[in-house]
């Protein structure tokens, strides 16, 4: 099977080694121009690729090698890399059994598909016949060596028999959306016991190459800690986006990356198909909103707005009321992460309200995060990003705590951490958080001031059920202690500087 670095017509994303397969029987090729179906090294990931747009593999790997250092791409050439030695290994294997017996394995040069080639007919034996859109791909297709003068053929793997194939586009399925079968690149449904529904992806590479991006006009309001990030991620898999920001300043950097720049909430919401907002509280998730030249002045019957937000149940209740009544489409998607989670496409997206809107947005989704569930009613969603704010909360003032307890008692920090990090508790966040305290390194991740209201607003989503959140209580005492020392500003990790002054 042939390898080859992906270019062209692929948006912005970088180039990508991959390999064709035979795709699964009920999966029906594009009509138009001939293409390939593809598995990508490194992601797992598949898609249907052009033929123009395949490059040879030895013919471009120094040249894409030098144009994309990122630790994925080198990851994938690594697997192409040992691809073909084992491959290499095998056919030496045989070529000495068949010289054995008196045979010599033919010996065919390596041929190169020019930037101007119709089809694949250069890299394929004469013997093969034509292969027609109404063709099936086929199951086995010649590969012409690793280098000039090494020939050998390699049988492809049905992708049906692909533990990783739940990677395919969403158009490409014609599967109902409550089944069980893969119906995207990364995306598949899972039905609950209560019936509510959830949409997860495996592991978000935002520099893949696989993703198709959808071609409605995407506005984008508020370029924070989250929203930079998930901005940046939407432009790298090629959607068309418009921003807007409070500091105006801050979108200098997205539209040089290709972004348009849209004065106001309203324009930006009346320009494009799907808006996204990314804010601080509930008062500046209203105002955007209701404010004047807000998001309702732009909103027209079929646009789409999405509260990014983490936000109490009431006002997402009350955007969906006044957005729906223009007639527009609404969708909450708060996310759970960090900065960096959201710099590396890695959010986990919880989404409620309209599963139409949901399933519009899932190119944006797989760009900007490594999983997403839909949990049913406009509301849901909130409620559940409050619960798992109070939790990290909570756990993150018990550590710091427990730092200095350790310190006001004599004991090591370094060796409480060190024994935290081998037990039950060790994960990425308690480490990291840690050593960033020892080393008094406070830059903010996730704001403290933002934490503090979400433990805030899940006291009070606890009153309102008439269930006790004694722990969250007690921990929002001591953020509050936090902010009255400055902490606002700094990290969710400063909570530490509430026990030490």
């Amino acid at each position: 099977m042939y390898d080859f670095f992906l270019r062209g017509k692929l948006g912005r994303y970088p180039p990508w080694p991959g390999k064709i397969v035979s795709p699964p029987k009920d999966l029906k090729k594009p009509r138009g121009k001939k293409c390939h179906f593809v598995k990508f090294f490194g992601t797992e990931d598949h898609a249907w690729i052009k033929v123009e747009q395949l490059k040879p593999y030895h013919t471009h790997k120094e040249e894409m090698i030098k144009i994309n250092k990122g630790k994925r791409f080198q990851q994938a050439v690594d697997a192409v890399e040992d691809f073909l030695k084992k491959a290499k290994g095998k056919e030496q294997n045989s070529d000495s059994k068949g010289d054995s017996k008196g045979k010599k394995a033919s010996n065919k040069p390596l041929k190169i598909l020019e930037e101007d080639d119709e089809d694949l007919s250069a890299l394929k034996d004469p013997s093969e016949k034509d292969l027609t859109d109404s063709d099936p791909e086929p199951s086995t297709i010649e590969r012409l060596g690793a280098g000039p003068g090494s020939g050998f053929k390699w049988e492809s793997s049905p992708v049906k028999d692909d533990p990783q194939f739940h990677h395919f586009l969403l158009s490409q399925s014609e599967k109902p959306a409550s089944s069980m079968e893969p119906i995207s690149k990364r995306l598949k449904i899972i039905e609950e016991d209560t019936g509510s529904t959830s949409i997860q992806a495996a592991d978000s590479t935002a520099i893949n190459g696989s993703i198709t991006p959808t071609d409605k006009r995407i506005g984008f309001l508020g370029l924070g800690l989250m929203g930079s990030g998930i901005v940046s991620n939407l432009l790298k898999m090629g959607h068309i986006v418009t921003v807007w920001n409070r500091t105006a300043e801050k979108c200098d950097l997205f539209i040089q990356e290709g972004a348009r720049l849209g004065r106001t909430p309203a324009e930006v919401a009346s320009m494009c198909d799907i808006t996204f907002s990314c804010v601080s509280d509930p008062k500046a998730a209203r105002d955007l909103v209701l404010g004047p030249s807000g998001v309702l002045q732009g909103i027209r019957p079929g646009k789409c707005y999405i509260e990014m937000s983490t936000v109490d149940p009431e006002t997402i209740t009350e955007l969906s009321q006044v957005i729906t009544s223009r007639g527009g489409r609404f969708l909450e998607a708060p996310v759970a992460g960090s900065q960096q989670l959201s710099n590396d496409g890695m959010l986990v997206i919880l989404a409620a309200g309209d599963r139409t809107v949901y399933e519009d947005c899932s190119s944006c989704f797989q760009a900007m995060g490594k999983t997403s569930f839909f949990l049913g009613e406009a509301g849901n969603a909130a409620r559940m990003m409050l619960i798992l704010n109070m939790v990290q909360g909570s756990f993150m003032a018990t550590i710091a705590e427990g730092l200095t307890l350790a310190q006001a008692t004599g004991q090591s920090q370094q060796t409480f951490l060190d024994i935290l990090c081998q037990g039950q508790m060790a994960s990425t966040f308690v480490d990291q958080k840690c050593q960033n305290i020892l080393q008094g390194n406070f830059k903010p991740d996730y704001y403290l001031k933002h934490i503090q209201k979400d433990l805030r607003l899940a006291i009070s989503m606890g009153d309102m059920a008439n269930h006790p959140t004694p722990m969250a209580a007690a921990a929002n005492e001591v953020y509050k202690r936090a902010k009255a020392l400055d902490q606002s500003d700094n990290d969710i990790s400063a909570v530490y500087r509430a026990y030490i002054h």
